[in-house]
Protein backbone atom coordinates (compact mmCIF):
# COMPACT_ATOMS: atom_id res chain seq x y z
CA UNK A 1 0.00 0.00 0.00
CA UNK A 2 2.67 2.25 0.78
CA UNK A 3 4.16 1.81 -2.38
CA UNK A 4 1.32 2.32 -4.23
CA UNK A 5 0.69 5.40 -2.62
CA UNK A 6 4.07 6.98 -3.18
CA UNK A 7 3.88 6.12 -6.50
CA UNK A 8 0.13 7.67 -6.92
CA UNK A 9 2.00 11.07 -5.24
CA UNK A 10 4.64 11.22 -8.25
CA UNK A 11 1.80 10.60 -10.88
CA UNK A 12 0.28 13.59 -8.89
CA UNK A 13 3.12 15.72 -8.80
CA UNK A 14 4.11 14.85 -12.64
CA UNK A 15 0.46 15.63 -13.87
CA UNK A 16 0.55 19.42 -11.96
CA UNK A 17 4.02 20.00 -13.56
CA UNK A 18 3.10 19.14 -16.92
CA UNK A 19 -0.16 21.44 -16.37
CA UNK A 20 2.24 24.33 -15.20
CA UNK A 21 4.11 23.33 -18.32
CA UNK A 22 0.99 23.55 -20.76
CA UNK A 23 -0.44 26.91 -19.10
CA UNK A 24 3.41 28.39 -19.76
CA UNK A 25 4.40 28.90 -15.25
CA UNK A 26 7.35 26.77 -16.66
CA UNK A 27 9.59 27.13 -19.26
CA UNK A 28 10.39 23.71 -20.48
CA UNK A 29 11.10 23.10 -24.02
CA UNK A 30 13.10 25.60 -26.09
CA UNK A 31 11.03 27.23 -29.12
CA UNK A 32 13.40 26.41 -32.37
CA UNK A 33 14.87 29.29 -34.03
CA UNK A 34 16.38 30.10 -37.08
CA UNK A 35 19.07 32.54 -38.64
CA UNK A 36 20.83 32.82 -41.76
CA UNK A 37 24.67 33.12 -41.11
CA UNK A 38 25.70 37.39 -40.96
CA UNK A 39 21.74 38.32 -40.95
CA UNK A 40 19.46 39.35 -38.52
CA UNK A 41 17.36 36.98 -36.14
CA UNK A 42 14.81 38.38 -33.19
CA UNK A 43 13.60 36.22 -30.68
CA UNK A 44 9.79 37.70 -30.14
CA UNK A 45 8.58 37.07 -27.11
CA UNK A 46 4.58 37.49 -26.15
CA UNK A 47 3.99 40.17 -23.88
CA UNK A 48 1.10 42.70 -23.97
CA UNK A 49 2.54 44.67 -21.16
CA UNK A 50 5.63 47.45 -20.77
CA UNK A 51 8.64 45.30 -19.22
CA UNK A 52 10.39 47.34 -16.78
CA UNK A 53 13.23 45.12 -16.14
CA UNK A 54 14.37 42.72 -18.97
CA UNK A 55 17.65 39.99 -19.07
CA UNK A 56 18.72 38.23 -21.85
CA UNK A 57 21.10 35.54 -21.37
CA UNK A 58 22.61 32.58 -23.36
CA UNK A 59 23.33 29.93 -21.30
CA UNK A 60 24.53 31.42 -18.16
CA UNK A 61 26.16 34.58 -20.10
CA UNK A 62 24.39 37.69 -20.00
CA UNK A 63 23.52 38.75 -23.51
CA UNK A 64 21.50 42.45 -22.55
CA UNK A 65 19.34 43.86 -19.70
CA UNK A 66 16.93 46.72 -19.30
CA UNK A 67 17.73 47.75 -15.75
CA UNK A 68 16.25 51.19 -13.95
CA UNK A 69 15.27 52.45 -18.12
CA UNK A 70 18.96 51.58 -19.16
CA UNK A 71 20.08 49.53 -21.59
CA UNK A 72 23.38 47.21 -21.84
CA UNK A 73 24.73 44.82 -24.01
CA UNK A 74 27.40 42.64 -23.33
CA UNK A 75 30.45 40.62 -24.86
CA UNK A 76 30.13 40.10 -28.41
CA UNK A 77 27.49 41.26 -28.24
CA UNK A 78 27.82 44.87 -27.68
CA UNK A 79 26.54 47.10 -30.61
CA UNK A 80 25.05 43.89 -32.21
CA UNK A 81 21.77 43.67 -30.23
CA UNK A 82 18.56 45.81 -29.73
CA UNK A 83 15.93 44.68 -26.97
CA UNK A 84 12.29 46.09 -27.61
CA UNK A 85 11.66 47.50 -23.96
CA UNK A 86 8.14 47.13 -24.64
CA UNK A 87 7.72 43.62 -25.71
CA UNK A 88 10.69 42.51 -24.19
CA UNK A 89 11.88 40.50 -28.51
CA UNK A 90 15.67 40.32 -28.83
CA UNK A 91 17.21 41.14 -32.39
CA UNK A 92 20.46 39.94 -32.89
CA UNK A 93 22.48 41.44 -35.84
CA UNK A 94 24.97 39.96 -38.15
CA UNK A 95 25.11 36.41 -37.16
CA UNK A 96 28.15 34.38 -36.39
CA UNK A 97 27.97 30.14 -36.12
CA UNK A 98 29.49 31.60 -32.39
CA UNK A 99 25.90 32.47 -31.82
CA UNK A 100 24.13 29.38 -32.00
CA UNK A 101 23.10 28.31 -28.86
CA UNK A 102 19.95 28.48 -26.20
CA UNK A 103 18.76 32.06 -25.07
CA UNK A 104 16.31 32.67 -21.76
CA UNK A 105 14.66 35.65 -21.12
CA UNK A 106 13.99 36.87 -17.56
CA UNK A 107 11.89 39.83 -16.12
CA UNK A 108 10.00 40.05 -12.80
CA UNK A 109 6.86 41.35 -14.91
CA UNK A 110 6.27 37.85 -16.59
CA UNK A 111 5.59 34.77 -13.92
CA UNK A 112 7.17 32.50 -17.29
CA UNK A 113 11.09 32.40 -18.40
CA UNK A 114 11.14 32.06 -22.33
CA UNK A 115 13.65 30.14 -23.61
CA UNK A 116 14.74 29.86 -27.62
CA UNK A 117 17.35 27.63 -29.43
CA UNK A 118 19.09 29.15 -31.77
CA UNK A 119 19.89 27.49 -34.65
CA UNK A 120 22.52 29.70 -37.45
CA UNK A 121 22.28 28.33 -40.77
CA UNK A 122 24.27 28.95 -43.82
CA UNK A 123 22.55 29.53 -47.18
CA UNK A 124 21.84 26.28 -48.85
CA UNK A 125 23.42 25.69 -51.95
CA UNK A 126 22.28 23.92 -55.05
CA UNK A 127 21.91 20.01 -54.65
CA UNK A 128 24.25 18.11 -56.83
CA UNK A 129 22.67 15.10 -59.62
CA UNK A 130 24.51 12.28 -60.07
CA UNK A 131 23.40 8.70 -61.53
CA UNK A 132 25.29 5.44 -62.24
CA UNK A 133 23.93 2.24 -63.68
CA UNK A 134 23.19 -0.42 -61.42
CA UNK A 135 21.79 -3.53 -62.08
CA UNK A 136 19.96 -2.69 -64.87
CA UNK A 137 18.55 0.40 -62.99
CA UNK A 138 19.18 3.63 -63.43
CA UNK A 139 20.40 4.96 -60.38
CA UNK A 140 19.63 8.82 -59.12
CA UNK A 141 21.44 10.26 -56.53
CA UNK A 142 20.72 13.80 -55.01
CA UNK A 143 22.84 15.68 -52.42
CA UNK A 144 24.20 18.90 -50.76
CA UNK A 145 27.72 19.59 -51.44
CA UNK A 146 30.10 18.28 -48.70
CA UNK A 147 31.56 21.14 -48.49
CA UNK A 148 27.99 22.35 -46.56
CA UNK A 149 28.03 20.90 -42.89
CA UNK A 150 25.69 23.02 -41.67
CA UNK A 151 22.94 21.19 -39.91
CA UNK A 152 22.93 18.01 -42.58
CA UNK A 153 20.18 16.68 -40.30
CA UNK A 154 18.05 19.51 -41.11
CA UNK A 155 17.74 19.12 -44.56
CA UNK A 156 15.49 17.05 -46.37
CA UNK A 157 14.94 15.61 -49.99
CA UNK A 158 11.93 15.74 -52.50
CA UNK A 159 11.60 14.61 -56.36
CA UNK A 160 9.45 15.61 -59.00
CA UNK A 161 8.22 13.64 -61.99
CA UNK A 162 5.73 12.11 -63.57
CA UNK A 163 6.72 8.46 -61.95
CA UNK A 164 5.76 7.04 -58.80
CA UNK A 165 9.67 6.67 -57.69
CA UNK A 166 9.04 10.39 -57.63
CA UNK A 167 6.66 10.37 -54.50
CA UNK A 168 9.21 9.07 -52.08
CA UNK A 169 11.19 11.66 -50.19
CA UNK A 170 15.18 10.08 -49.96
CA UNK A 171 18.29 10.80 -51.37
CA UNK A 172 18.03 8.32 -54.57
CA UNK A 173 15.62 6.87 -56.82
CA UNK A 174 16.05 4.01 -59.06
CA UNK A 175 14.48 3.87 -62.60
CA UNK A 176 14.28 0.62 -64.91
CA UNK A 177 16.35 0.75 -68.79
CA UNK A 178 13.20 -1.21 -70.37
CA UNK A 179 10.81 0.94 -68.94
CA UNK A 180 9.96 4.40 -70.65
CA UNK A 181 12.17 7.13 -69.11
CA UNK A 182 11.02 10.52 -68.15
CA UNK A 183 12.41 13.87 -69.72
CA UNK A 184 13.64 15.56 -66.76
CA UNK A 185 13.78 14.85 -63.18
CA UNK A 186 14.08 17.50 -60.94
CA UNK A 187 15.12 17.34 -56.67
CA UNK A 188 14.79 19.94 -53.98
CA UNK A 189 16.89 19.87 -51.13
CA UNK A 190 14.90 22.19 -48.32
CA UNK A 191 15.69 23.38 -44.78
CA UNK A 192 13.72 25.08 -42.58
CA UNK A 193 15.15 28.73 -44.33
CA UNK A 194 15.90 27.70 -47.59
CA UNK A 195 15.12 25.81 -50.90
CA UNK A 196 17.14 24.61 -53.83
CA UNK A 197 16.26 22.70 -56.88
CA UNK A 198 18.36 21.10 -59.42
CA UNK A 199 16.98 18.65 -62.49
CA UNK A 200 18.89 16.02 -64.74
CA UNK A 201 17.66 13.99 -67.92
CA UNK A 202 17.76 9.97 -67.41
CA UNK A 203 18.69 9.19 -71.02
CA UNK A 204 21.96 11.23 -70.34
CA UNK A 205 23.09 8.68 -67.69
CA UNK A 206 23.40 5.90 -70.33
CA UNK A 207 26.41 5.46 -72.31
CA UNK A 208 26.33 6.52 -75.94
CA UNK A 209 23.35 8.89 -75.62
CA UNK A 210 20.06 7.01 -75.03
CA UNK A 211 18.35 3.81 -73.63
CA UNK A 212 16.50 3.17 -77.37
CA UNK A 213 17.77 -0.06 -79.00
CA UNK A 214 17.64 0.97 -82.07
CA UNK A 215 20.14 3.82 -81.89
CA UNK A 216 22.51 0.77 -80.96
CA UNK A 217 21.40 -1.07 -84.29
CA UNK A 218 22.30 2.31 -86.83
CA UNK A 219 26.68 2.23 -85.15
CA UNK A 220 27.19 -1.24 -87.45
CA UNK A 221 25.52 0.50 -90.67
CA UNK A 222 26.94 3.50 -90.11
CA UNK A 223 30.57 1.69 -89.72
CA UNK A 224 30.27 -0.62 -92.88
CA UNK A 225 29.35 2.37 -95.16
CA UNK A 226 32.74 4.33 -94.00
CA UNK A 227 34.51 1.08 -94.52
CA UNK A 228 32.77 0.58 -98.53
CA UNK A 229 33.99 4.19 -99.13
CA UNK A 230 37.53 3.72 -97.77
CA UNK A 231 37.65 0.73 -99.71
CA UNK A 232 36.48 2.62 -103.12
CA UNK A 233 38.43 5.56 -102.06
CA UNK A 234 41.89 3.34 -102.16
CA UNK A 235 40.94 1.77 -105.11
CA UNK A 236 40.23 4.96 -107.48
CA UNK A 237 43.67 6.16 -106.49
CA UNK A 238 45.04 2.81 -107.68
CA UNK A 239 43.16 2.65 -110.30
CA UNK A 240 40.49 4.90 -111.40
CA UNK A 241 36.99 3.72 -112.62
CA UNK A 242 36.10 5.53 -115.69
CA UNK A 243 32.37 6.41 -116.02
CA UNK A 244 30.41 6.85 -119.24
CA UNK A 245 29.60 9.81 -120.52
CA UNK A 246 26.27 10.96 -122.23
CA UNK A 247 27.28 12.03 -126.00
CA UNK A 248 29.39 10.26 -128.62
CA UNK A 249 31.84 12.96 -128.61
CA UNK A 250 32.21 13.14 -125.01
CA UNK A 251 33.12 10.00 -124.89
CA UNK A 252 36.34 10.93 -127.46
CA UNK A 253 37.11 13.24 -124.89
CA UNK A 254 36.85 11.53 -122.05
CA UNK A 255 38.93 8.73 -124.18
CA UNK A 256 41.86 10.78 -124.40
CA UNK A 257 41.52 12.34 -121.07
CA UNK A 258 42.22 8.45 -119.81
CA UNK A 259 44.99 7.54 -121.73
CA UNK A 260 46.85 10.90 -120.52
CA UNK A 261 46.09 9.92 -117.26
CA UNK A 262 46.71 6.67 -117.86
CA UNK A 263 50.42 7.46 -119.21
CA UNK A 264 51.14 9.73 -116.47
CA UNK A 265 50.79 7.11 -114.34
CA UNK A 266 52.98 4.36 -115.93
CA UNK A 267 55.82 6.82 -116.29
CA UNK A 268 55.31 7.42 -112.25
CA UNK A 269 55.96 3.85 -111.96
CA UNK A 270 58.82 3.60 -114.13
CA UNK A 271 60.57 6.54 -112.81
CA UNK A 272 59.93 4.57 -108.98
CA UNK A 273 61.26 1.28 -110.77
Amino acid sequence: MVAGSDAGRALGVLGVICLLRCFGFISCISQQTYGVLHKNVTFHVPSNIPLTEILWKKQKDKVAERENSEFRAFSSFKNRVYLDTVSGSLTIYNLTLSDEDEYEMESPNISNTMKFFLYVLEPLPSPTLTCALTNGSIEVQCMIPEHYNTHPQLNTYSWDCPLEQCKHNSTRIYFKMENDLPQKVQCTASNPLFKRTSSIIPETCIPSSGHSRQRYGLIPVALAAVVTYVVLCVRALVQPIPAFPASSASCIRYSEMWQKTRQKQLQLIGNRR
